[in-house]
């Protein structure tokens, strides 16, 4: 890797197109040198770090556009190398001639997600935080932006800091007492181990169920709104959505596929879909759609459950309820029952599971957001605990359980320190995935090559 970070790199870090300004980066041993070539202003080589510079970028007489040229000399810049970032005018024109001039002058187009990759092989970001980076750039919400800054700032990267030092210092121990196998010392209590492996084990199990909430932060919460045809699924939807996106209609059945929509509440980013009604039915289209209802439920997060008060009996709905809640059990989704129309029949029942809106009139749909905050447990991402939303975290971390749980199992059932290091090692191991103090040419790769250009 040391041959490699001796090249300078160059691309553009802001999005291509025409636009205001357009920012090259470049980043390397050769930063500063490759752009004083090409600069028409102060010696760039004589300036101090963190300082911006006015003046002209020139192919050798001809000037190609005005500029200003920030400098963060090493180490003190994201990568740890020599950074520079030009701001130019945004001309697709401009910013192609200076990046092939300065290719000219010793530089080499940048491949995905290499200024970052360089960031953490100079030590200035951890693995996880270095894809938390990517995640703050695709962050769309101010939950997922919450989520992807607390990672990319350490939250996660301090947690496993603190559940590695605890079990290295076993590990250690149990080595020693293989240095003096003959002599059959114990060195590690296995009281003390057992303890802790214990509050390992529900430490990561902790984590592990924060996925659930992480990955729907991140990706979005999957709303289905189910309910028989013609109960006002459609005119909720444009209701919480304040558009007219889906067809309403008196006609039964009118909604024969599903239809996606996003809306944020409070920061979170809710997906959702209105499907056809569930009934029988004779016409396969309609059928066709009843289906991909039942497959949209299996997949969702929460389900709202939609019915007419008066085209619905107590009787009938704790049938369909009963089997909705088998779904979303197995599945281990949310299930939000709301009676529509409230403002022609309200719901009279002593159930205090179900919400009363209506649609139509736009009234109470507060009580609906509130309980689908409610639903993805807001509160925990509200708190500073730390939440999991990146899959091979959550891999990692299930090894690293199984591998705890082998631990364990040789503590109950006394094995030799060798087995009980080996075990201790493979712990050590995952953990040390996830931050990167374990890493492969192959997983850097697969991670990187997910970034975009520039970054």
């Amino acid at each position: 890797m040391s041959l490699y970070q001796e090249e300078t790199i160059v691309a553009l870090a802001t999005p291509n197109g025409i636009g205001a300004i357009g920012v090259i980066r470049l980043s390397g041993p050769d930063a500063i040198k490759i752009i004083n070539k090409v600069f028409k202003g102060k010696d760039l080589e004589q300036q101090d770090s963190h300082t911006i510079h006015f003046g002209t970028i020139r192919e050798g007489e001809k000037i190609i556009d005005e500029v200003l040229v920030s400098l963060f000399i090493a180490p003190k810049s994201y990568t740890k190398e020599n950074v520079v970032e030009i701001s130019c005018h945004g001309s697709k024109y401009i910013i192609d001639a200076i990046i092939k001039l300065l290719i000219k002058q010793g530089a080499r187009l940048a491949k995905a997600g290499e200024f970052t990759l360089r960031a953490f092989l100079n030590g200035g970001l951890d693995l996880s935080q270095a894809e938390a980076v990517a995640d703050l750039i695709a962050s769309n919400s101010k939950a997922s932006h919450q989520l992807a800054m607390q990672q990319m700032r350490g939250g996660f990267s301090n947690e496993l800091k603190s559940l590695r030092e605890q079990l290295i210092h076993f590990a250690s121990m149990i080595e020693l007492e293989l240095d003096f196998g003959e002599e059959d010392v114990e060195f590690a209590n296995r009281d003390e181990l057992k303890n802790l492996v214990l509050r390992l084990i529900a430490h990561i199990s902790h984590l592990i169920r924060s996925f659930d909430l992480g990955n729907v932060i991140k990706n979005g919460v999957p709303v289905v709104i189910a309910g028989k045809p013609n109960v006002g699924k459609s005119t909720l939807l444009n209701a919480l959505l304040n558009e007219e996106r889906a067809i309403v209609s008196d006609i039964a059945g009118t909604t024969r596929d599903t239809i996606e929509d996003e809306i944020n509440i409070k920061g979170i980013t809710f997906r959702f879909i209105d499907t056809a009604g569930i009934r029988e039915t004779q016409d396969i289209i309609e059928a066709k759609g009843v289906e991909r209802t039942f497959e949209k439920i299996k997949s969702s997060a929460v389900v709202i459950y939609l019915f007419d008060p008066e085209e619905t009996k107590e009787e009938e709905l704790e049938t369909i309820l009963a089997d909705l809640k088998a779904v979303t059990a197995q599945n281990n989704s949310q299930l939000i029952v709301v009676a529509n129309k409230a403002d022609i029949h309200p719901f009279k029942s002593s159930r205090a599971d179900v919400l009363q809106l209506s649609a139509k009139e736009k009234q109470h749909l507060d009580l609906l957001e509130e309980a689908l905050l409610q639903a993805v447990n807001v509160n925990l991402l509200n708190s500073d605990e730390v939440i999991v939303s990146n899959i091979r975290h959550l891999e990692a971390l299930q090894k690293t359980e199984e591998a705890l749980g082998k631990v364990m199992y040789g503590i109950d059932n006394p094995v030799t320190s060798d087995f009980l290091a080996m075990d201790i090692k493979q712990a050590l191991y995952y953990l040390g995935e996830i931050t990167g103090e374990v890493t492969t040419d192959d997983l850097l790769e697969n991670i990187f090559s997910k970034f975009c250009i520039g970054k």
